[in-house]
């Protein structure tokens, strides 16, 4: 059996076992009538809000084909395809099981804690595989019909521009919707979250979905097919009969077998932590992984050095997702600290949630930078593609982990909104409070993730368009990389500033509900739930087309303009501040957030309390850092050099016009 087949096995396996999860999901009883009203309010709103975003997708992505089949290949546009296809279809399935499962989770609870966590982890295990298995799948159809993994670049740029869409998109969706159903629930009307009377919450729920499962799922998508991709190219000038080709492909199989495995020892018993059954998954699954790369780089390639180098990039994901669960959790010391700050009102809370997040920083950048140098000490260029690849080799169960926090936050929801009782509730909550530190963890590993796999797309650029060294003192290089610097943060400000205005109006929205739609406060009305739903989906639509586009128009006008050495100066300054910036929002995000739930568990006066009122606000403030800019900074950076890889032949050409 040749290598390219057994790796296909293995990709169609992890999707055949994602369709039998899915199966084992809709088996799952959804409950009372109540509930499946909520949760069918839920999928309504999420698909339809998918389906609007697809209708501009395929204009965006009909316009690129014809580009870059004039401009450059046809094969690279049908690549390019391909990629936005499966990324989209990825996005699509994970988030038609999540918002299926959410009810399905709650009703299970009913019955017992671990009941709810499986229901919820297999939801998220049918993302994880078909991310990788339809990732895997594409790479290796590609390699093998083209022959060409330079060609395959255009499914990572496919897969790469739906991603930033999906995340942006989604993003704006889902906090516009939190923030505005907490200022004015929380805050204004003393009501619980996710209590029926507010208006916004199935817009809430309904942004749990598209942001957190499709966009996350979209995310890591483009990272794990890009790691392959560039890792395959650089394999090619290095080894002999295409083996350096086909290492990162059987690491990833490796990986994804690894994961599966791994997955079967997510299980928790009643009154035991879910947080140790998922992290006992993850461990399973790495060291199994670990022990199968040696055996594969040492049959393939033959140098052990490599292994390690895999290895280092595996461990730096290990350490990124502890740090993040160190600053993130509710029961660990820094997130505790701010909500102590939060006794003094919301200002000190804010305060102390920069400071976390500024901190937090130190750990993903020593651990990042520990893995970039001993894989280029033990494997050169290729080595830094391989940690990468080691990195994400376990995406199955690590993206299960993090999928699975949204479906308990809906579960959590549903269980409030259908009046489940406070048994029901009280387990559906600690599901939740996991899932939001398994987010928090996914959130860093995807950044460490990203951080990883753009400096090897770099590196594929500067050999793409022929750059041994890049000259700091170059004044153009210069211009690069104050360009590249600024734009996370003009990124950041424009997307934070989407979810701003978009609250603004559901706030606006809520409160007009509550004044004009007698009885809502009394259960003896209804609130009209679309209508938040739909300012939510019109807005996001709107605003995430600008910053999205910015992502691979400034690229090029950099590259044609101002020259190839200028643009590998971007690319390193957007790197550099994109990765920090990312880090700072996601653990700043999920410190405050946890800080609210950690009040709100009963200490430092509980919910209604001073402190918890601070909490929400620093919470509120904490929703677009972590789940909108936060997130889709770490598709920017990857995103730019992909574009840059992908267009680098026309750079190389016509690049320069300024000079």
């Amino acid at each position: 059996m040749t290598v390219d087949i057994v790796v296909m096995v293995v990709s169609v396996l992890a999707l055949l076992y994602a369709v039998v999860l899915a199966m084992r999901v809709k088996a799952q009883k959804v409950g009372s009538a109540k509930t499946k009203e909520i949760m069918e309010a839920i999928h309504e709103g999420a698909m339809a809000f998918l389906n609007k975003e697809y209708r501009i997708l395929v204009v965006f992505v009909l316009a690129v084909f014809l580009i870059l089949g004039f401009s450059l290949t046809w094969n690279l546009a049908i690549a390019f395809i391909i990629g936005a296809v499966f990324s989209a279809l990825a996005g699509n399935i994970g988030m038609r099981i999540a918002t299926m499962a959410n009810a399905r989770t709650a009703h299970a609870c009913e019955t017992s804690l671990n009941a709810g966590l499986k229901v919820a982890f297999s939801s998220g295990s049918v993302m994880g595989m078909t991310v990788t298995g339809l990732g895997l799948f594409g790479v290796t159809l590609l390699y093998y019909i083209f022959g060409d993994p330079r060609i395959i670049y255009g499914f990572g740029f496919g897969a790469s521009s739906i991603a930033l869409f999906a995340r942006v998109g989604g993003g704006i969706f889902t906090k516009a919707a939190d923030v505005g159903a907490d200022l004015v629930g929380k805050i204004e009307a003393g009501i619980p979250e996710d209590d029926p009377r507010n208006p916004a919450t199935i817009a809430d729920n309904v942004g749990d979905n598209v942001g957190d499962v499709a966009g996350m799922g979209a995310d890591l998508f483009e990272s794990y097919v890009d790691s392959l991709i560039v890792t395959m190219v650089m394999g090619t000038s290095l080894f002999a009969a295409s083996r350096g080709v086909w290492l990162p492909l059987w690491i990833a199989a490796a990986g994804l077998f690894s994961s599966i495995i791994g997955s079967f020892f997510v299980n928790a018993k009643e009154g035991s932590s879910p947080h140790k059954a998922l992290n006992r998954g993850i461990w399973v699954a790495s060291v199994l992984m670990a022990v199968l790369s040696y055996f594969i780089i040492d049959w393939l390639v033959g140098t052990i050095n490599l292994f390690w180098a895999a290895l280092a990039g595996l461990a730096a994901g290990l350490v990124i997702g502890k740090a993040t669960e160190y600053y993130t959790s509710d029961d660990r010391k820094p997130t505790q600290e701010v909500a102590r700050a939060s006794q003094t009102g919301a200002a000190t809370n804010i305060i102390s949630g920069l400071a976390l997040g500024m901190h937090s920083t130190m750990i993903p950048v020593l651990a990042v930078v520990t893995a970039i140098f001993l894989s280029f000490w033990l494997g050169g260029l290729y080595g830094i593609a391989l940690a990468a690849v080691g990195m994400l080799s376990t995406l199955g169960i690590t993206l299960a982990t993090d999928t699975y926090g949204p479906v308990a936050d809906n579960a959590a929801g549903i269980a409030e909104m259908a009046g489940l009782g406070k048994e029901v509730r009280k387990r559906a909550e600690a599901l939740d409070a996991v899932g939001n530190t398994t987010a928090a963890i996914g959130k860093g590993f995807a950044i460490g993730s990203a951080a990883l796999t753009a400096l090897a797309l770099f590196v594929g650029y500067t050999q793409a368009v022929g750059l041994k060294v890049i000259d700091i003192i170059n004044p153009m290089v210069i211009i690069g990389l104050f360009i590249g610097g600024l734009l996370p943060f003009l990124f950041s400000a424009m997307t934070m500033k989407a979810v701003g205005s978009t609250a603004e109006e559901m706030v606006e929205e809520v409160r007009r509900q509550f004044r004009e739609i007698k009885g809502i406060m009394t259960g003896k009305a209804k609130p009209d739930y679309g209508r938040c739903v739909s300012i939510s989906t019109h807005a996001a639509l709107k605003k995430m087309v600008v910053p999205s586009l910015m992502a691979i128009i400034v690229p090029l006008l950099v590259g044609l303009l101002l020259g190839a050495e200028a643009l590998g100066g971007m690319l390193g300054g957007s790197i550099v501040t994109g990765f920090l910036l990312a880090v700072m929002m996601a653990n700043s995000g999920g410190a405050w957030d946890n800080a609210k739930k950690y009040i709100e568990s009963g200490h430092l006066g509980g919910k209604g309390s001073a402190p918890h009122k601070a909490a929400v606000v620093g919470d509120t403030v904490g929703d677009p850092f972590k789940d909108t800019s936060g997130p889709s900074l770490n598709i920017l950076i990857k995103l730019m050099s992909i574009v840059a890889l992908v267009f680098a032949p026309l750079i190389a050409h016509y690049g320069g016009w300024l000079l």
